[in-house]
């Protein structure tokens, strides 16, 4: 089967200097260099070292991490007036709000993007802890006869249970992509695959035949032995068991086959198609868009199949994927519910902070992430002077609030068990507590615990704000969300009003 579907995208060039035909591939020293070209700077702050003993270690004091303290107000229109409706809401201030992440923070997909094509390239029936699946995987090809040299495809594994009553609801996961528990062959069929392959290397070497008559209980091939799980960091299960056993389905869909997650791929992937292989112009979006481009894609095809509930579709990532997830929840309103898992700068966490990873982190290293234009607030030398954090004109105040009023879990761990400093937990938990405000204002149930509005301050590792539909909850194990599984799929069942079929 396939699925046609069309984005649409407009490729504009303005003063970005291009690559020549048939050069070299751009480094990502030199891509980053064509970038503060084109920008007009000269230099940049270093970021900080996640080394606490460097000389030049980022700050972990908290009476130094606000040295911007004025929020930007995500219920501000931008000429000042105050947003009071709902309707004023979905009308100017969001549309505002999405312009200027588009134009300043994670870049702006173009207007004409190539059509998607899906096709289930194999079926296989499976197991999932103690329940059968059907795993579906898909390569999304996307449309490149405008520029053939640079090929996408991407991919993509829908695994839902066998015995399910109806469409089930699926949580999109951001990684690796492929069958997660491939079904083998039966004794019979190990019997006869052994039986060949002697045949077939005795043929080639007569002097074989001695050493299968030697060693008659050898066999090549033989089924995988039982493995326990690995379990997740709490003792429970994989997440995938989990949605599994509760009657839900699965994505599996991997960003580096939409777009590389480094700078020298910024010619190629969906960036590089769509601009024929050439350098990035200011305003282009980064791969975090990219990526969360690739998974509205995704969510196109589940929209078609019949096992899926299309209505119910979740997101979620991990550190620079948790980044993606809330960005892929944020601009595309089709996404239900999202599972953001220690996300930092870029993601959840305050831009303006002052604390860990820092927005000259996101202009330096990973500057690919973000848009070219993201570059200025790193700037301490360019032709309009200098800028810094404080110039930002959003936060992830207002991308947490794009994400009003569907779903939303804030996820952490402990930094004493790996979930760094450096990811600024208090930075996210104050942007997800100015959110509230929108999810309140769009009659959804902010952060509430207890059944009464949360009011601050963060709470203690392993205790949730899990009341309403923004939530919170950090917990005791390191840099993952697997701990926080159990308690996002008992929160969003409640939501969307799921109950595990047994």
């Amino acid at each position: 089967m396939s699925l046609c579907v069309v984005v649409a995208g407009m490729l504009l060039w303005g003063g970005a200097e291009r690559a020549q035909s048939g050069s070299a591939p751009m480094t990502a020293e030199q891509d980053h260099d064509n970038m503060m070209k084109q920008l007009g700077i000269e230099a940049l702050r270093p970021g900080p070292s996640g080394d606490e003993n460097a000389p030049n270690h980022a700050n972990y004091d908290e009476s130094k991490a606000n040295p911007y303290p004025k929020m930007p107000d995500p219920l501000t229109l931008d000429d000042g007036q105050k947003v009071t409706t709902a309707a004023e809401w979905w009308h100017e201030r969001r549309p505002q709000l999405v312009k200027e992440f588009s134009e300043y923070v994670y870049g702006k997909v173009p207007e004409h993007v190539p059509a998607v094509h899906w096709t289930v390239t194999a079926v296989d029936h499976e197991r999932i802890g103690f329940r059968a699946v059907v795993a579906k995987d898909l390569i999304g090809e996307v449309d490149n006869g405008s520029d053939p040299a640079i090929t996408v495809r991407i991919h993509m594994t829908l695994v839902t249970p066998v015995d399910a009553k109806g469409p089930v609801p699926v949580l999109m996961m951001f990684g690796p992509a492929g069958f997660p528990s491939p079904h083998e062959p039966s004794a019979e069929e190990f019997a006869r695959i052994n039986a060949a392959w002697k045949k077939m290397m005795t043929a080639q070497d007569a002097t074989l035949g001695q050493v299968f008559t030697d060693h008659p209980a050898w066999e090549p091939f033989h089924a995988t032995p039982f493995r326990f799980p690995q379990l997740n960091a709490d003792g429970g299960m994989p997440n995938t068991w989990q949605l599994i056993a509760d009657g839900w389905g699965f994505a599996l869909i991997d960003p580096a086959s939409v777009q590389a997650d480094n700078g020298a791929g910024l010619t190629q992937g969906i960036i590089g198609l769509v601009n024929h292989g050439q350098p990035r112009k200011p305003d282009d979006w980064g791969a975090l868009r990219a990526w969360a481009w690739g998974a509205g894609r995704g969510l196109d095809y589940l929209e078609t199949d019949p096992a899926v509930d299309a209505k119910h579709v979740g997101i979620e990532g991990v550190s620079r994927y948790g980044k993606a997830a809330l960005v892929t929840m944020a601009f595309d309103q089709r996404f239900a519910m999202v599972l953001v898992g220690s996300s930092g700068k870029g993601g959840a966490t305050l831009l303006r902070r002052n604390f860990g990873e820092a927005v000259e982190s996101l202009t330096g290293g990973e500057y690919y992430w973000m848009a070219g234009n993201f570059m200025k607030y790193g700037a301490s030398k360019a032709k309009f002077g200098s800028m810094n954090p404080g110039d930002i004109p959003v936060d992830s105040n207002e991308l947490i609030a794009l994400c009003a009023p569907r779903l939303t879990l804030i996820s952490y761990g402990s930094p004493a068990k790996g979930d760094a400093k450096w990811l600024d937990h208090e930075g996210s938990f104050m942007a997800t507590m100015d959110a509230n405000r929108v999810f309140t204002l769009l009659g959804a149930k902010g952060l509430t615990m207890d059944g009464k509005p949360y009011t601050g301050p963060m709470p203690p590792i392993n205790e949730g704000i899990l009341g309403g539909q923004l939530a919170w909850r950090q917990h005791d194990g390191g840099h993952t969300d697997a701990p926080n599984m159990k308690y996002f799929i008992a929160w969003a069942d409640k939501w969307i009003g799921h109950a595990a079929q047994q």
